[in-house]
C-alpha cells in the first residue's frame, strides 16, 4: 500500500432515520465502512450502499460494532473472546451475503465505535478480533488506529496471518501516545477546514504531527478517516482528495 487510502463510515442510516451524505462522499473515497446491522443499518441500507460503492468503485470494508442499536454502537459492552467472535461472524457474513449477490465480496474490516476502541485498550480484545477475522477469511485485512507504536498490535496480527491496514485521523488531536484525544477535552476534534486538509497532507508525507503536549509524533498510517455527516464535511473530503491526488501524482 504505496498510497494513502481514505476510509469513510458509510450506510448508518435505519429505516427512516437517516445518517451521514454517503452519495455526495462517495465519489472521493477509496473504501466505504459498511454498518452491517447491529449499530446502524439495515438490510436495504447494506444494499443500497453497496451498490452506490462499486457504481463509484470504492472498497467495500465491513463495519461490525457491539449489539446495540440504540446506542449506536458506542457503548462498551462486555462479552467473551466467543461471544464476539459470534457477533463479527454473523456481520461479517451478512454484509458479505449482500455483497455476493451484487457480484463482489467485502475486502476489510474495520470494528465501529466501542468494540474499536476497546480493542485498541485490551490485547486480549484485540487478538479475539483478529482471531475471528481470520477464522472467517484471513484473507481480509483489519482496519486498526495507528499509535506511536504499532508493534503489539501487529505481532497479534502476524500470528494469525491477517494483514493489518493502520488508520490515522485529520480532524483529531492526539496525545504523546498516539491515541486520540478524548472528546470531552477542548481541541479534541478539528472542524477548521484548512487545519483538517493539513493535517491529513502531513500524515500522507510521512511527517509528524504535534502531540497534545507539544512532542513531535509519527504516526505510520496505511488509511486516513474522513467524516462526510454534514457539507462541510463533504467540502473538506473533496479538498483532501484533490490535495492527495497532487501529493501522490
Amino acid at each position: 500500500m504505496s498510497r494513502l487510502l481514505l476510509n469513510c463510515d458509510m450506510g448508518e442510516s435505519f429505516g427512516s432515520w437517516t445518517m451521514g451524505l454517503d452519495a455526495e462522499v462517495m465519489p472521493f473515497i477509496d473504501c466505504a465502512n459498511i454498518a452491517c446491522g447491529f449499530h446502524a443499518g439495515d438490510p436495504g441500507i447494506m444494499r443500497k450502499t453497496v451498490a452506490l460503492a462499486l457504481k463509484h468503485d470504492v472498497q467495500i470494508g465491513a463495519h461490525p460494532a457491539y449489539q446495540d442499536l440504540a446506542g449506536f454502537g458506542r457503548r462498551s459492552m462486555a462479552y467473551t473472546a466467543a461471544e464476539l467472535q459470534d457477533l463479527l461472524h454473523y456481520q461479517l457474513g451478512a454484509l458479505d451475503g449482500i455483497c455476493r449477490a451484487q457480484g463482489t465480496r467485502i475486502g476489510y474490516v474495520k470494528p465501529h465505535g466501542a468494540m474499536y476502541n476497546d480493542m485498541m485498550a485490551s490485547p486480549e480484545q484485540l487478538r479475539a478480533v483478529v482471531h475471528a477475522v481470520a477464522t472467517y477469511d484471513a484473507r481480509l485485512p483489519l482496519m486498526l488506529m495507528a499509535t506511536r507504536d504499532n508493534r503489539e498490535a501487529q505481532a497479534i496480527g502476524d500470528e494469525y496471518g491477517v494483514t493489518l491496514w493502520f488508520e490515522a485521523f485529520a480532524d483529531r488531536a492526539y496525545d504523546n501516545a498516539g491515541r486520540l484525544v478524548s472528546r470531552q477535552l477542548p481541541g479534541a476534534v478539528h472542524h477548521d477546514a484548512d487545519t483538517i486538509v493539513r493535517q491529513a497532507l502531513t500524515l500522507a508525507a510521512g511527517q509528524s504531527l504535534i502531540a497534545s503536549d507539544g512532542s513531535a509524533l509519527y504516526l505510520h498510517a496505511n488509511t486516513l478517516c474522513v467524516h462526510g455527516d454534514n457539507a462541510s464535511s463533504v467540502a473538506a473530503v473533496q479538498r483532501i482528495r484533490n490535495a492527495l491526488n497532487e501529493l501522490q501524482a
